[in-house]
C-alpha cells in the first residue's frame, strides 16, 4: 500500500480522477498502484511525482523496514 502517495495527493487537494488527469492514466491505475496492486514504471512514478510536489525517494523508495 502507498500510503505516501495517497497522503500527499490528499495534501495537495486533488481526488484520484483530478491526479489521473495531471500524468495521463486513468483513475482505477492511480488506485490500484495506492493500493499496492500495480507497480508502475519510472516514467509514471516521475509524472506522479511532479504533479505532487515530490522526489521519488518521499513517494516511492522504502527501506527494509516499511515493506
Amino acid at each position: 500500500m502507498n500510503d505516501r502517495m495517497r497522503a500527499a495527493r490528499q495534501e495537495k487537494g486533488l481526488s484520484q480522477s483530478e491526479l489521473s488527469k495531471l500524468v495521463g492514466v486513468s483513475r482505477q491505475t492511480i488506485n490500484m498502484v495506492e493500493s499496492g496492486e500495480y507497480n508502475p514504471t519510472l516514467a509514471l512514478c516521475i509524472r506522479i511525482c511532479e504533479a505532487l510536489g515530490c522526489t521519488l525517494n518521499d513517494i516511492f523508495w522504502y527501506g527494509r523496514e516499511e515493506k
